[in-house]
């Protein structure tokens, strides 16, 4: 991505219901804890982010969490402990935010550039570890504050999209890109996308190397 695009804007940030059942979340505490044996508890819960052109009126807040009350009520009593937050990936607008924006401005929310959604997942005990078990990487991206979720809503300068000679000269083409990308790419994952992209008979840019990693 080029650098991002200074915006004024405002992100108001709204808990929404339980992201999962009761039943679903007791699962993800058991196969947290086959990696994490010291982990006593989870909690998941649906967070909005609203990115706004202008500040809402009171009348405009009400709407907001009129349309983004929904689902199973919240378990007030959330987990104390570390937090991580789960969103769609950085530099990606998903499904759901695209719908949810436009039946905002169809309710007269003018001021709603989009609204994006995440879930808050807090844990109680050693929580070490566990992020790749909670996200999809190709989908999905982790933060650790709720106040880092402005990320979703930057807009960056495009730049021309660089090619990386795998065709010829194969694996160290990839491993000089993931040097200099800082992809932190596996061994594996190299020989994957070195047979992939030979298969295919073209060259990867920085972009879709970028979006695998």
């Amino acid at each position: 991505m080029g650098r991002p695009v200074a915006r004024f804007a405002s992100m108001l940030v709204l808990p929404g219901s339980a992201a999962f059942s009761p039943a679903r979340l007791e699962a993800l505490l058991t196969r947290l804890r086959e990696h994490a044996p010291g982990l006593r508890g989870v909690s998941a819960r649906y967070v909005h982010f609203v990115d706004l052109a202008t500040p809402p009126s009171a009348d405009d807040r009400r709407v907001l969490e009129a349309l983004l009350t929904y689902g199973p009520k919240a378990d007030t009593t959330e987990r104390e402990g570390a937090e991580r937050l789960v969103v769609p990936r950085l530099g990606t607008v998903s499904p759901w935010s695209t719908k949810a924006t436009e039946i905002a401005r169809h309710c007269g929310l003018s001021g709603v550039r989009r609204i994006e959604r995440g879930i808050r997942y807090r844990f109680e005990g050693d929580a070490t570890g566990l992020e790749p078990l909670l996200h999809d990487r190709m989908t999905e991206s982790v933060l650790e504050r709720e106040t880092d979720a402005a990320r979703l809503f930057e807009r960056h300068e495009p730049r021309p999209r660089t090619t990386v000679p795998v065709l010829s000269e194969g694996r160290a083409a990839l491993e000089e890109a993931d040097r200099t990308l800082g992809l932190a790419l596996s061994s594996d994952e190299i020989d994957y996308l070195v047979r992939a992209f030979t298969e295919l008979g073209r060259d990867p840019n920085d972009v879709e190397l970028m979006m695998f990693a």
